[in-house]
């Protein structure tokens, strides 16, 4: 199975990077004598950082981008809180490529660098 499946499509194992953040959100910070007085809020919130592809044909990395037209995704990625997959709301970063081989037409055949982050969007769909 694949590391990181977008709206149930398996995406390639990323070459590069691929770091899972979670995230804690707390209700204010510390007071003036440095304490803290603040209370969790919510559940944390994940972001799976720096995905990237070293190499990927042009077909690849289009149909990956078209998983993100509707911009909220659901994403199916490790969760290493459980050590396990989870499945939760997430909204892509900046997608970002470097074109290295083209058409007779000049169209990106091959690009290279390809990267992306998934972020949480807070609401939990289900944990498998």
């Amino acid at each position: 199975m694949a590391v990181i499946m977008i709206n149930g499509k398996e995406f390639p194992s990323p070459d590069v990077g691929g770091s899972l953040v979670v995230a804690t959100n707390v209700s204010n910070g510390k007071n003036a004598s440095g304490e803290f007085v603040g209370q969790k809020v919510g559940r944390d919130q994940y972001k799976f950082d720096s995905l990237q592809w070293k190499f990927l044909d042009a077909a690849t990395w289009s149909a990956m981008l078209k998983e993100f037209e509707q911009f909220v995704v659901t994403a199916r990625i490790p969760d290493m809180v459980n050590n396990r997959f989870m499945t939760i709301r997430m909204y892509p970063g900046n997608r970002t490529a470097t074109p290295v081989e083209f058409d007779a037409d000049g169209l990106p055949t091959r690009y290279k660098d390809c990267k992306v982050n998934l972020v949480d969007c807070g609401v939990m769909e289900e944990c498998r």
